[in-house]
């Protein structure tokens, strides 16, 4: 079962609030996917998602790294950028099982390339543009993955 939901972003500081919000709700055991083509706001999205765990340090997209952990906040977060995975046992190498399936809250860009183990349940978080709207504007699609119908989990 899938749940959808659309948001409007109408500048980088609504995409930010947003990340920020599903920040302070996220809970421990947690995955967001974040899908969408480069500079449509990921790391924006990102950046508001920690301020709302609570981490003040900088985040950025861990392109090179393709993981970075942050421990500052109420949950540890881990970010992951697997653009650059060129097998998915990479992930494995990673030890990505101890971030799915821990007691932090991940967020995974690029999400498709490894979909294969991604865990039953997750949030898939897609941020578009649509210039016929305005340069700054991107449609935000919510969809909770293998969700009960009375389930707000993600």
């Amino acid at each position: 079962m899938e749940i959808t939901e659309e948001r409007d972003s109408y500048c980088a500081q609504d995409t930010f609030a947003l990340g920020e919000q599903m920040g302070k709700q996220a809970k421990p055991g947690q995955l967001f996917t974040l899908i969408g083509d480069l500079g449509v706001g990921k790391t924006v999205f990102t950046q508001g998602f920690a301020a709302g765990l609570g981490i003040t340090e900088p985040v950025n997209s861990p392109t090179f790294t393709i993981l970075q952990s942050y421990e500052g906040g109420r949950l540890p977060f881990y970010h992951f950028d697997v653009y650059r995975i060129g097998d998915v046992e990479e992930m494995e190498e990673i030890g990505y099982e101890d971030c799915f399936y821990g007691d932090g809250v991940c967020l995974v860009e690029w999400a498709d390339l490894i979909e294969e183990i991604l865990p039953e349940r997750y949030t898939e978080v897609c941020i578009e543009k649509d210039l016929s709207r305005g340069f700054d504007y991107r449609r935000i699609t919510l969809t909770r993955k293998g969700m009960d119908v009375g389930s707000a989990e993600g």
